[in-house]
């Protein structure tokens, strides 16, 4: 189970793994609303309890749950939402970049000090770091101001010539394109399509062949031009 401490905010960590695991959800494409079962499944909690909590974060005013459904951040919970995910990430690219920490293991540290940083050592990091728009595993990074939309789109929507970073990969297909080289914070370049919309991918470890229900299961930031 996915644990961090917590003392700069009022809510508890548990409450914040709940909203940051719907936020990451989003950013992946999962709803709105996210299923609950899909939130246990993240947080390795059974359904009664993910239930239990979901009911007190909606008492709270951080989400809004939709019977059979599932859930949706408030405007106060994607606020909390983005400054937890803006320390974490930014954290992690500190861990990357100045201490030379692979992207998994910093995000991984990062996850233990996401809860306690106040908002003026969050911006004096970012400003410190160039403020970066993507952390350690190419998840964008929250503009600090209760944003967390995410540029993110799936490999199939990249363009001939357009390069990315892997920010999640398919569950069915993760061990074939780990072999690859294909992993979350990875860069990769769309050299060709075929007429079946598979892809060809020019990757860390050279040329992989996907098709169209693989590359449409990668999710990517398109890098910017």
């Amino acid at each position: 189970m996915l644990t961090c401490m917590s003392e700069h905010h009022e809510t508890s960590e548990a409450e914040e793994m709940y909203i940051i695991t719907v936020a990451r959800a989003l950013e992946d494409g999962v709803g709105p609303p996210v299923p609950v079962s899909a939130i246990a499944g993240v947080l390795e909690v059974s359904s009664v309890s993910a239930n239990q909590m979901i009911k007190k974060l909606e008492v709270e005013g951080l989400v809004v749950y939709t019977p059979y459904k599932g859930v949706s951040l408030t405007d106060t919970g994607i606020e909390l939402a983005s400054t937890v995910l803006r320390n974490r990430r930014l954290w992690g690219r500190f861990f990357v970049d100045h201490l030379g920490l692979t992207p998994a293991k910093a995000d991984e540290v990062a996850c233990e000090m996401e809860h306690v940083t106040p908002d003026m050592v969050a911006d004096r990091l970012a400003s410190f770091l160039g403020d970066p728009t993507t952390g350690p595993i190419g998840r964008p990074i929250p503009d600090g101001r209760g944003s967390i939309a995410s540029t993110t789109t799936t490999l199939s929507d990249v363009a001939v010539g357009g390069s990315a970073t892997v920010v999640t990969v398919g569950t069915g297909s993760a061990l074939f394109l780990q072999s690859q080289g294909i992993v979350e914070g990875v860069g990769v370049t769309v050299m060709g399509k075929g007429p079946d919309s598979s892809v060809l991918l020019e990757g860390p470890d050279g040329s992989v062949h996907l098709t169209d229900r693989i590359a449409e299961g990668i999710l990517v930031e398109p890098e910017l031009r």
